[in-house]
């Protein structure tokens, strides 16, 4: 008798960290199962079997969830829009982990983010943590990773600067930059979800790679790598969110919010936990500055603005 590959569920398997975690399920021999609030875009011949991530059927998200070993949880909204709001990622992930409970789910690895906390003033990093309490009380055994910021693959924030540092004469720092970012690789933290799937206990741990790297330091190992001739220059902090918003006007797009500037100013952006990833920033960038920012990436596009009926909601910038 032959015995069925074990079936996982990974919300999102065709967006960023989504596809990286169900590439190296897939490599591992696992059957993956995806929710997905865009069903429309799995690509034609994909091995991963698709449901729509429903928020408002939770029975038929549970009937989606049943036979799963592990859900593995990458959902959330980076910023408001329109409908879309933190508020309402976190009682659509109640919706969720309930269905999870209700399915039989015998664990769940979640995403979330560094310095998550339920007293902060951000409603990112709030919201995030009301998640995490929440799948504390839904009763199945689970695993948090926590990210601060992803890189490599198809991600948004790299490739936007390399984008902008390619165009424009000047770049604005906010300050001296000083501020310490400490990214990991997207398959890093793929590998890293896999093995806490494989885990009994539950855990929560900073996903974070090998460099606590200055936003400065970032910054002008991108421009080196994509050849710019852009001068970088420090600017006084408050200028950040509006300059940010003037660029959003004309790119029809969220570059940056002032409360993501503000968060990584602060250093929620960097960790001083043990690595959990091998690969570093800089080295990766060297070797792919001949393909970043060729194209700009627009996330209002691809999460919103191809499908105005979906309100699930973007990734993160870089995660």
């Amino acid at each position: 008798m032959t015995t069925q590959p074990e079936l996982d569920v990974v919300t999102g398997a065709f967006s960023y960290s989504g596809a990286a975690i169900s590439a190296e399920l897939l490599g591992h021999g696992h059957r993956v199962r995806t929710l997905t609030g865009h069903p429309d875009r799995a690509p034609v011949g994909t091995a991963i079997e698709t449901r729509a991530l429903d928020f408002a059927n939770q029975a038929e998200l549970t009937r989606s969830l049943e036979g799963a070993h592990t859900l593995y949880n990458t959902y959330w909204v980076r910023f408001a829009h329109g409908q879309v709001t933190h508020d309402l990622a976190v009682r659509n992930s109640r919706v969720l982990f309930s269905a999870a409970a209700e399915a039989g789910v015998r664990r769940i690895v979640h995403v979330s983010i560094t310095h998550a906390s339920l007293s902060s003033t951000d409603s990112y990093f709030r919201g995030k943590a009301e998640v995490e309490q929440a799948l504390a009380v839904s009763g199945v055994p689970h695993a948090i990773a926590r990210p601060a910021v992803l890189f490599g693959g198809n991600g948004v924030l790299v490739n936007n600067i390399a984008w902008l540092l390619r165009r424009l004469p000047v770049f604005a720092i906010g300050g001296r930059g000083d501020y310490r970012l400490r990214p990991i690789h997207v398959t890093d933290l793929a590998r890293l979800c896999l093995e806490l799937g494989e885990r009994s206990d539950t855990v929560t741990l900073d996903a974070v790679g090998p460099q606590s790297l200055e936003f400065r330091e970032i910054v002008t190992t991108i421009k080196a790598a994509v050849g710019s001739r852009a001068i970088i220059v420090p600017v006084p902090g408050v200028l950040i969110p509006p300059m940010a918003a003037a660029l959003n006007l004309a790119l029809r797009d969220t570059l940056l919010t002032g409360d993501e500037y503000r968060s990584m100013a602060a250093g929620r952006a960097d960790s001083d936990a043990p690595a959990t990833g091998t690969t570093a920033f800089t080295d990766w960038v060297g070797a792919h500055g001949a393909e970043l920012g060729r194209r700009y990436a627009n996330e209002l596009d691809l999460h919103f603005r191809a499908d105005r009926t979906t309100v699930t909601g973007g990734r993160s910038p870089g995660r």
